[in-house]
């Protein structure tokens, strides 16, 4: 009979990014989004980085299995942060004040404004000329 992996699943979200991250106990930390690992898969390492912060900050392993969908990369690679730290929380509830003081458990609520009609953008009005 084949062994059941136990995981422990989270939802982060940013700006329209949703990610559903999952993580399992590992010896050693890993990270895949959308099937692809995760330096594959974001195209700045800076990303990768922010993604991965919750970990390098507790020094813990998990094994990360991370579906994004919606928003830009920047914006997944912090929806992933977040859902990640909500993750580990669930796990190890004693690691909320230290993720809570970096902001890792905050989401971030801005957003695009939308257009608003008689205006050429959210805010932005038609050129004004007196003559």
């Amino acid at each position: 009979m084949a062994k059941e992996l136990r995981y422990t699943e989270a939802v982060g979200r940013r700006k329209t990014a949703t990610a559903r991250v999952r993580i399992t106990e590992a010896k050693s930390s890993s990270m895949t989004v959308n099937g692809k690992m995760a330096d594959e898969y974001f195209p700045l390492d800076v990303m990768v980085k922010m993604a991965f912060s919750p970990l390098v900050l507790m020094g813990a392993t998990y094994a990360v299995s991370a579906h994004v969908q919606g928003g830009g990369q920047k914006a997944q690679a912090e929806a992933i942060r977040l859902g990640l730290s909500r993750a580990m929380i669930e796990v190890t509830p004693e690691q909320r004040k230290d993720l809570k003081v970096r902001g890792f458990l905050k989401r971030d609520p801005r957003a695009k404004e939308r257009k608003k009609f008689g205006l050429k953008a959210a805010r932005r009005a038609p050129q004004w000329s007196k003559r």
